[in-house]
């Protein structure tokens, strides 16, 4: 994601500090309450806080189980028109991205981080999950996903024709699919940068949305479980499996922790198994001495 042109240089500064505090937000989405129980209007959270102008009103709302628009319309890197739910695969987890490509930094630090993680995965790209990104700035065109699918797919290793969909569309369709997501965003135009959240969603193979993975960096870890997840078990190994039943995902952490009664059903199936093999093999040596006697 490029930065800004040289005539601009003056707004390079407030550029900058608008994108190093959206990078702050995506560790972090504050929430306070009333003593009464009720939630304060986040609208007074941002009038007493410190927050920059242009950051108010960016926010994550998480919308878990919910599906996103598949009749939305977008254009992919060769400039094809195409419906979301066509790119979106029927059988295999996606994971989704909203970025903008004249993006100073966020941008770039959320895509990096996806792929050192799908390096890491242990899943393949096309065959278990696929990825889809696509941008939030109605400006940009076909020829940037192009550039930014190369660039990434290489940074992969990955041939140009891995199921990796980079699309622009108008402020509509991506207006729908951001709010369907609760992929809350702005523009300021002083420095003509949008502000948004750092964040990985991971929708099921029917296209709702499974999993929200937040920051620049992802644990390998924490995203592969949620696409096995995602995938209701059918990819991953039969260890990724059984692992899913020992951990489980912590929304204060934002991370997969250790599930202590998962691991004591796994444990309990166990042992269940082995007492169950020692009594077959105990049955089956006494019906030997039976039938030699």
């Amino acid at each position: 994601m490029s930065s800004l042109s040289t005539h601009t240089s003056v707004r390079a500064p407030r550029a900058l500090g608008l994108a190093a505090a959206v990078l702050l937000l995506g560790a972090a989405l504050p929430a306070a309450a009333l003593p009464g129980g009720g939630k304060t209007p986040r609208a007074i959270i941002e009038a007493q806080s410190d927050t920059p102008p242009a950051m108010r009103g960016v926010d994550v709302e998480e919308h878990l189980g919910e599906l996103v628009p598949t009749g939305t319309r977008f254009t992919d890197a060769q400039g094809n028109e195409v419906r979301l739910g066509d790119v979106l695969p029927k059988d295999k987890p996606t994971l989704m991205t909203l970025v903008y490509y004249q993006c100073p930094m966020l941008c770039n630090l959320v895509i990096n981080g996806q792929v050192s993680a799908m390096r890491e995965l242990g899943l393949e790209l096309g065959k278990d999950y696929e990825s889809v990104t696509v941008s939030i700035d109605p400006k940009d065109t076909s020829t940037q996903s192009l550039d930014r699918r190369r660039r990434h797919l290489q940074a992969m290793g990955k041939p140009e024709t891995a199921p990796w969909h980079f699309l622009t569309g108008s402020e509509e369709n991506i207006h729908k699919l951001a709010e369907s997501l609760g992929f809350k965003y702005t523009y300021d135009e002083s420095t003509q940068q949008y502000g948004h959240a750092a964040v990985v969603f991971v929708l099921t193979p029917e296209g709702t949305i499974s999993r929200y993975l937040y920051g620049t960096s992802f644990p390998a870890s924490d995203m592969k479980m949620a696409l096995v997840e995602a995938s209701h078990g059918k990819i991953g190994t039969s260890f990724d499996r059984v692992l899913m039943t020992c951990f489980k995902y912590d929304t204060a952490t934002r991370r997969y922790g250790f599930y202590i009664f998962g691991f004591i059903r796994v444990g309990a199936l166990m042992v269940f198994g082995a007492l169950s093999t020692m009594l077959i093999y105990f049955w089956r040596r006494e019906l030997k001495k039976g039938a030699t006697a």
